[in-house]
């Protein structure tokens, strides 16, 4: 047994070097079961260890974005909306929206502690999921619980299909609204201008219907599975200063 448990660990180490859809979280938890296997320890925490590497080194578990037809005025609208290279700085009208403002970050920034260390780390992307979401006339805590569901944080998240970051955008929209790069939907920033504005059209499409709009995000429109997770982990960023 704790033969075929080392050679497992060896697999899963030899998956993580060699791709890029495998981040630092599966090479943590890779060392975490070789070392639970060489101390000795139960074999309730090595099965729980276990059980946590297959959760790290899957990739990003999003639907498929479909390429739509769209008018040239939705394009159009569309790529103007992601060239946009201002910094993601919230701005406020007056003292109290600011307050209001940093008592949000302040509470996320504790709620993401577990799952982002670094604190610089997420203020920048409360400030850019912050930003992207207003701007695009969503609610925020939609926004991060939709970031939970399709890449639980993860900046080089990577789907079996390809989808990319936090918000899981699909590289064809690199060409059909950017300047093709698909590289770029890394970046913290421009994957949250795309996946919100992405966002955005879907619910414009649907006429407002969320259910459908986060069904047509994922891939999956019309089945309950997507909207239910996202409207579930909703719940988890909301706030009530």
């Amino acid at each position: 047994m704790k033969y075929f448990f080392l050679r497992f660990c060896v697999w899963c180490k030899g998956r993580v070097s060699g791709s890029s859809k495998f981040d630092l979280q599966a090479m943590q938890a890779t060392r975490l079961i070789t070392r639970v296997i060489c101390e000795g320890w139960k074999k309730s925490i090595l099965q729980t260890a276990i059980c946590l590497l297959a959760f790290s080194v899957l990739p990003a578990q999003a639907g498929n974005q479909k390429e739509e037809a769209m008018a040239d005025s939705v394009r159009l609208a569309l790529a103007k909306a992601v060239s946009d290279s201002t910094p993601p700085k919230p701005t406020f009208a007056n003292i109290e929206e600011r307050i209001k403002y940093l008592n949000w970050q302040g509470e996320m920034a504790t709620r993401l502690k577990r799952r982002i260390p670094d604190l610089q780390t997420r203020k920048e992307l409360l400030d850019a999921i912050w930003y992207e979401s207003k701007r695009a006339g969503l609610d925020v805590a939609m926004v991060m619980g939709l970031i939970q569901v399709e890449s639980a944080f993860r900046k080089y998240a990577t789907s079996v299909v390809g989808a990319r970051g936090y918000m899981q955008v699909m590289p064809f929209w690199s060409r059909v609204i950017g300047d093709g790069d698909a590289k770029k939907l890394f970046q913290m920033q421009t994957n949250l201008r795309y996946g919100c504005s992405i966002l955005r059209l879907y619910i414009d499409m649907e006429k407002g219907d969320l259910y459908l709009a986060l069904g047509r995000y994922n891939g999956s429109r019309g089945r309950p599975e997507y909207p239910k997770a996202v409207l579930s982990n909703w719940k988890n960023w909301e706030f009530t200063s």
